[in-house]
């Protein structure tokens, strides 16, 4: 009798409940040159109108400056090294998170949206095996899962999607650069999504056939559209100019997107960011950049546009970011701040104190799972890893919902995990940022840093190696010899030295600073299981009781 008590009012529960949705836009290798982060030369319009509906994070970071690590903690919540993803996942590099991690499209795939239990809900197992079949038939909601652009991640168990667009089944230019595309790509997820739910109305009730009602009938979704620009395409596709500013402008050969007006910028317009060399080649890169800055910004006016034509705007949470720093020296594959700083606007429909507001906590990539299960009201389930058999996987980021009403006050500390981007740029990094300090650990600081080949290949990075080889001044914060070579410890006062330049790593004044963060960062390494721990002057003994043991090295 109390069975179907409970199964009578969880009924009436859901029948009022209103869906709630996500959209998470996250932009390729994109940095602070928009109009919402200071820019005003590069136009930013529906960027910039976003905003105004956000809460906006001026400290926002990624964990790992690489695509396919970024991609993984993205949507798993949990840094490369504890997923699995220590590198790129396409072609030769081929790394892919654990078999078992639980990424976000999978527990949104098998979560219950209206009362967020789980399917391992404990008064559930209380019932019969057969009344547990029935409740779930008849009561649980899926989420529907969508990704449309660049996915980037593997294997397609940990990571899947009901409905998926991507390079895995198209070419990337198409669904991660024509934003025509991507528009007509988002238009039919919705209007699938809203198919289903006529049909399922159809079937409960074959004599109604309004569809102005089958709102009722809708899942919650998850879409994820994942823009390819403004990745650097040079060493893949260099017709189309060294960040694809070419492909589908109009010109001969170039194709034409019909939804893309082109921007250009002359050289001379940009704002050189402080950590790229200020040379005319550079600036002729950066202008190439914004063009693609500005198909990026259209092609998320379009996407916005269909989620109001659809009538999914006061239902979604939606959130832009981009995985790692801009394809420059000094940004991406780096751990230093130009290279793992990132936008981010967080939209709800449901909290709007605080739009068009800016925060100052320190937010990571990282919460965007714990966000989205917080969202949607999913608990995150008890597991373990490969890297920590016997302990259960727990998220260290924390749901940005709380910032969206009032401005946090202990969001001071953001941690960064780098291991390798291509198979063989090994050199492993580990970060702790803290109030005005940031603290790296390059454990392989004896060998050169490695540059990836499409850096490489791009015109700033081979002005720079001209310059540096012929001692013509290079325009640059540093030098060549001071980019590959680096101490195992820096420390930076971020607040005195934005540029991270002076390293206070030796500083007698700041050892206590030091050893704090020193100990912050190898905690957060033992609770996400980081092989690395240990290195390089110790070897991770993991059998039995977790230890580190020496190597007398030398280090």
């Amino acid at each position: 009798m109390l069975i179907k008590l409970f199964i009578l009012s969880l009924a009436c529960y859901i029948g009022e409940s209103k869906n709630r949705n996500v959209l998470l836009i996250i932009a390729d290798d994109a940095g602070f040159e928009t109009e919402v982060y200071n820019n005003s030369v590069v136009h930013t319009p529906n960027l910039r109108a976003l905003a105004q509906r956000s809460l906006v994070f001026s400290n926002a970071f990624t964990s790992v400056s690489s695509c396919s690590p970024s991609r993984s903690a993205i949507l798993t919540g949990l840094p490369q090294h504890q997923n699995g993803m220590y590198g790129l996942h396409q072609g030769v590099h081929h790394f892919n998170s654990f078999d078992g991690v639980q990424s976000l499209p999978l527990l949104l795939g098998e979560a219950n949206i209206h009362t967020g239990k789980s399917q391992s809900d404990l008064f559930i197992f209380e019932l019969s095996n057969t009344h547990k079949n029935y409740f779930y038939v008849i009561f649980f909601s899926l989420i529907a899962t969508g990704i449309i652009g660049k996915k980037h991640v593997g294997p397609g168990s940990v990571y899947p999607f009901d409905y998926a667009y991507t390079e895995e089944n198209n070419s990337v230019l198409q669904v991660g650069r024509n934003i025509t595309r991507i528009k007509l790509l988002v238009r039919k997820f919705f209007k699938t999504h809203k198919d289903e739910a006529f049909e399922r109305r159809q079937k409960k009730e074959e004599n109604k056939g309004d569809r102005d009602s089958i709102k009722d009938e809708e899942r919650p979704f998850f879409l994820y559209v994942a823009f390819h620009d403004t990745h650097r395409c040079g060493h893949s596709q260099p017709q189309y100019g060294a960040f694809c500013e070419k492909f589908g402008n109009g010109e001969m050969g170039m194709g034409r997107i019909p939804d893309w007006t082109p921007e250009y910028y002359k050289p001379e317009q940009v704002k050189v960011p402080p950590f790229v060399p200020d040379t005319p080649t550079a600036r002729a890169d950066l202008a190439a950049q914004y063009t693609t800055v500005s198909r990026l910004d259209q092609g998320i006016g379009l996407v916005l546009q269909e989620l109001r034509d659809a009538g999914y705007e006061n239902d979604t949470l939606v959130i832009y970011s981009s995985d790692n720093g801009i394809p420059f020296p000094n940004g991406r594959t780096n751990l230093y701040h130009s290279g793992i700083a990132e936008p981010m606007l967080v939209s709800s429909p449901e909290n709007r104190e605080r739009w068009g507001d800016t925060s100052q906590a320190f937010v990571s990539l990282l919460d965007i799972t714990p966000t989205i299960l917080d969202w949607f009201s999913i608990p995150y389930p008890s597991y373990s890893l490969p890297g920590s058999p016997t302990d259960p996987v727990h998220l260290t980021g924390r749901s940005l919902l709380p910032a969206l009403v009032k401005e946090p006050s202990s969001r001071h500390t953001v941690y960064g995990s780098q291991s390798l981007h291509e198979v063989t740029m090994y050199y492993p990094i580990r970060s702790v940022h803290q109030g005005a300090y940031h603290l790296l650990h390059n454990l392989h600081y004896r060998m050169p840093f490695p540059i990836d080949q499409d850096l490489y290949v791009s015109p700033t990075f081979q002005d720079l190696l001209n310059r540096t080889r012929l001692s013509q001044p290079t325009h640059w914060f540093k030098s060549l010899q001071q980019y590959y070579y680096r101490e195992r410890w820096e420390l930076y006062d971020t607040r005195s030295d934005p540029l991270e330049t002076r390293n206070l790593a030796s500083d007698p004044s700041l050892s206590a600073v030091l050893e704090s963060l020193r100990q912050s960062l190898q905690k957060w390494q033992w609770e996400t299981g980081d092989p690395w721990v240990c290195g390089p002057d110790y070897v991770l003994e993991a059998k039995l009781e977790p230890h580190c043991r020496p190597l007398y090295n030398g280090l």
